[in-house]
């Protein structure tokens, strides 16, 4: 395995880590709200009265952010190697996980993290594992 210097980028990285724990920090201290995405998501798909305001603020600026970045700089062209076969299963698979995990990466991994969170831990820890384990059997095991 190499590392390629050129696209290692710490400073992008931890100013993008330091935004994203003072929003999760912000929204659960001044809102007592919890910055996952599925729940976030799932709110706007049932949504109860006088919930959908910050929900739907919150996807405006998920989606919203790199199209107001692009116009200051160029966006990153993203690199899949996988089909579009390979992206829907796992796609599916996320989705799946998210619902029997009872939340996903940023609610487990961001804020049930920060807030000591025992499931948050068993969480994180299986679909981290998960994910190494699929790395490891898709390029060593199947060579894909």
């Amino acid at each position: 395995m190499t590392i390629d210097w050129s696209a290692f980028t710490p400073w992008p990285a931890l100013a993008g880590g330091v935004l994203i724990g003072l929003a999760a920090a912000l929204l659960v201290l001044l809102n007592g709200r919890i910055a996952g995405i599925s729940g976030v998501l799932a709110g706007l798909l049932k949504p109860a009265k006088g919930d959908v305001a910050w929900r739907a603020a919150f996807v405006l600026g998920l989606v919203g952010a790199p199209l107001v970045y692009r116009l200051v700089a160029a966006l990153p062209l993203p690199r899949i190697d996988a089909g579009f076969g390979a992206v829907m299963l796992a796609g599916l698979l996320v989705g799946l996980g998210t619902r029997y995990g009872s939340g996903c990466t940023s609610g487990h991994g961001v804020c049930g993290l920060s807030r000591l969170s025992p499931r948050s831990l068993v969480a994180t820890l299986a679909f981290m594992g998960a994910g190494f384990a699929t790395v490891f059997v898709l390029r060593h095991l199947l060579g894909a």
